[in-house]
């Protein structure tokens, strides 16, 4: 006999004054944002007396102007993900899912991904959920791809970094490589390199009784998210503006567009290489990218080697060594930095 699924409401209802306090925060948000460069003009020229043409005080301007710019932006931006976050949930991105074919599957499970960026510790759950539920592997491999490649902490702070138009052409690449790679890997039959054991597992049904959160728990939950995220990622987000200060002020922007500019064939690949068995989460690469792009690199080389970062980080593939095979993950490398390596020429060839 099927139990009814019951739906509570918590007895208290949300009130206006956090919803309102939000919004206010957000308002001085982009006053004090607007005031950054000016800020770190008189901390850097007026305040500590170094000289704009210097190279020491190029390094100094970028670093004082991008650690609260970006750290604000990383925050800001953590904040609403999580927030829209809070009206999604595994359970939620499996029953979209179910029952879809390729094709279509396959860029619904790559829109998902990029709505539902689950973190990589929840590959091996989601996984095995998306098996259980019958849904193909190519199609849960364009969700797998997509979470990752494309990153809303690198979404937004490319949007806040260079505009709507680089943020839109990472949002349109990634979402391809999820496609293309989901209907590739589908069509490998890869189920031969699943692990045995996933067939035999069986997820727990969904709790008949779920917990509808108010706007005032919404809220809380995101400024709790944003405190511990931005509380693990800080550091990584100083130390890549810290190298992104020292590539803006010292390194010759003459070597970085011989190295790294739209002339050199070899560049795009490279690029993948070198970030392939690199760690870096969005918020500690996106500096450097910065400073790349301010130096005259290439567009299509620094995004690719950004992707090729987040997209396929080691602890990813180990993670997801628990339920699939040496040669699929091998095989999803592979396809995914082919992927990156066609956008990269790709954007090269389009902005150039």
């Amino acid at each position: 006999m099927s139990s009814q699924k019951i739906t509570l409401t918590p007895p208290r209802k949300s009130g206006w004054q956090l919803p309102a306090l939000v919004l206010l925060l957000g308002l001085v948000w982009v006053l004090v944002w607007q005031q950054l460069q000016a800020l770190a003009d008189w901390l850097t020229y007026d305040l500590i007396g170094l000289l704009p043409e210097t190279h020491l005080g190029e390094s100094i301007n970028f670093f004082l102007y991008d650690v609260p710019k970006i750290l604000m932006l990383l925050a800001g931006m953590i904040f609403l993900v999580t927030f829209i976050r809070s009206f999604f949930s595994p359970e939620r991105t499996r029953a979209a899912l179910g029952g879809r074919r390729e094709g279509i599957g396959n860029v619904l499970a790559a829109g998902l991904g990029v709505l539902t960026p689950f973190c990589s510790c929840s590959a091996v759950p989601l996984f095995i959920g998306f098996v259980e539920s019958g849904i193909p592997l190519g199609v849960t491999f364009s969700f797998l791809i997509a979470t990752p490649v494309v990153n809303e902490i690198a979404l937004a702070m490319l949007f806040g970094l260079f505009g709507w138009q680089i943020a839109g052409l990472y949002l349109v690449s990634g979402l391809t490589i999820a496609v293309v790679g989901g209907l590739l890997i589908g069509r490998l039959q890869p189920e031969k390199y699943v692990e045995e054991f996933v067939w035999q597992v069986k997820v727990g049904q969904a709790s008949d009784v779920t917990y509808k959160p108010t706007w005032d728990d919404r809220i809380r939950d995101a400024g709790r998210s944003t405190k511990e995220i931005v509380g693990k990622v800080w550091l990584f987000v100083v130390i890549g503006i810290g190298i992104g200060a020292g590539i803006h002020g010292y390194v010759p922007e003459d070597f970085l567009v011989n190295v790294m500019g739209r002339e050199a064939w070899w560049s795009v690949p490279t690029a993948v290489l070198l970030g392939v068995p690199l760690y870096a989460n969005a918020a500690g690469i996106i500096p450097v990218v910065h400073a790349l792009m301010e130096k005259g690199a290439a567009l299509g080389t620094v995004l690719a080697f950004m992707m090729s970062v987040v997209a396929l980080s080691l602890p990813e593939m180990l993670i997801l060594k628990r339920v699939i095979k040496l040669r699929l993950i091998a095989i999803f490398i592979g396809i995914v930095a082919v992927a990156i390596i066609f956008t990269g020429y790709l954007f090269n060839w389009v902005i150039g």
